[in-house]
């Protein structure tokens, strides 16, 4: 790619400013929904099945949801945040892996504004959006760090990362690596790579509890070739730069949010086809009995409290990410802050949820060709992601002396 920018005024260092009006959440909302609904059909089946889901990205493709984001300027939606939220939240009720893929798609595409010069931004945005890319990442902090040495034409990128979430389907997965000589030497960088680069192997041993049809494998890299052209940027700790991390923490609690949601549907169409009643109960059926009304009432409950804040940082982050170099650390902690909250209560509720959902439906619930256990364990699966009672110490710490967690992509 060359690193000419477009015949345009250059981008501020975020596209995105404003905030999604009524018909636009509606649009994509109502796009979304299609989406899930084609995903309801066969998600028990495709789960089992544990493929490559190159299948779902193309329905995701052919929606244009993955071009949501894109400034319209550069081919694509020109939407806000709060929508690409929205639509991750409704898809998950349906199939928590695919609504995993778009979320970590949104995180990854938008790096070309987090990380890339504002002048080479409009290239890299016009091109994902007409060859309409998926975008995966092979950024896992826990692994060691790869080897990213400079040569003569860029770079050699050599080793392993582990939970490479869209690798397996991406069309391009970004990395994150340190360089080690030239001049660079010490700096993190991100840069672009296609799957089908020479020398980047894709392990396909992702086989899990749950988000099993996430593409969440390994990725080796045997002296794979970075050219200068495959550079988004620099990392650096600009609040705005490190900003995209609460935005892919924001995305888990919608997520999350999501799946709770889809458990309560099912198990609301379950109870309601439950015949006759438990014995001892006076009431003439089992969606009639109040013991079976409070558990599913309290279940809806503390989901729609998780919902109406979710609900309310979508919009928040889209003033947030509006503010672009403008952004303070403080105003990033802040905010950061708030997204640890949702993440708090959002894992803990969509756990309950998936959980107590099956002391309304009842032990022929728990047959493996009903499927309802397919919600706890991608919760389960993905709320592991990074420790919750560290993001309560988070909260915890900022409420008592107003102060922030050391920076890092979990923070």
């Amino acid at each position: 790619m060359s690193t000419t920018a477009l015949d345009t005024d250059a981008l501020p260092r975020t596209p995105w400013n404003g905030n999604a009006g009524e018909n636009e959440l509606e649009h994509w909302s109502s796009i979304a929904r299609t989406v899930a609904d084609a995903l309801a059909v066969d998600a028990l089946a495709r789960d089992a099945a544990n493929q490559d889901p190159f299948s779902e990205v193309g329905l995701l493709r052919d929606s244009g949801l993955l071009n949501l984001l894109v400034p319209a300027e550069f081919g694509g939606a020109g939407g806000h945040w709060e929508s690409a939220f929205a639509a991750v939240r409704i898809i998950a009720a349906a199939d928590g892996s695919i609504a995993q893929l778009l979320a970590y798609h949104y995180a990854n595409q938008s790096s070309i504004a987090f990380y890339a010069d504002p002048a080479t931004q409009g290239e890299w945005f016009a091109r994902s959006a007409a060859e309409g890319w998926l975008w995966g990442d092979s950024v896992n902090p826990v692994d060691p760090d790869l080897s990213l040495t400079a040569v003569d034409g860029g770079y050699r990128l050599n080793g392993l990362k582990r939970f490479s979430t869209g690798s397996s389907v991406g069309d391009v997965i970004v990395i994150n690596a340190a360089v080690s000589g030239g001049e660079k030497d010490g700096k993190i960088i991100a840069f672009v790579l296609e799957r089908t680069r020479e020398g980047l192997e894709l392990l396909g041993d992702w086989d899990h509890l749950g988000q099993r049809l996430s593409a969440s494998g390994s990725v080796k890299y045997h002296d794979v070739l970075v050219a200068p052209e495959d550079v988004l940027g620099e990392i650096t700790p600009d609040p705005i730069v490190t900003l995209l991390t609460p935005g892919l923490q924001l995305a888990f609690g919608n997520f999350y949010l999501g799946i709770a949601e889809g458990a309560l549907a099912a198990g609301r169409r379950i109870l309601l086809e439950r015949k006759n009643t438990w014995f001892l109960s006076a009431a003439g059926s089992y969606a009639q009995d109040p013991v079976f009304q409070r558990t599913i009432g309290e279940l809806k409950a503390r989901t729609a409290a998780v919902g109406a804040l979710a609900e309310k940082l979508n919009r928040r982050f889209d003033t947030e990410v509006g503010r672009a170099g403008a952004l303070d650390a403080s105003q990033r902690g802040a905010v950061a802050v708030a997204i640890a909250e949702l993440k708090v209560v959002a894992t803990e509720v969509a756990l309950e949820v998936a959980n107590r959902v099956f002391e309304v439906t009842g032990a022929s619930s728990t047959k493996n060709d009903v499927g309802l256990d397919l919600f706890w364990r991608n919760v389960r699966t993905h709320s592991l992601h990074d420790p919750v009672d560290y993001k309560k110490i988070e909260v915890g710490e900022y409420f008592l002396h107003g102060t922030n967690a050391p920076l890092s992509l979990y923070t």
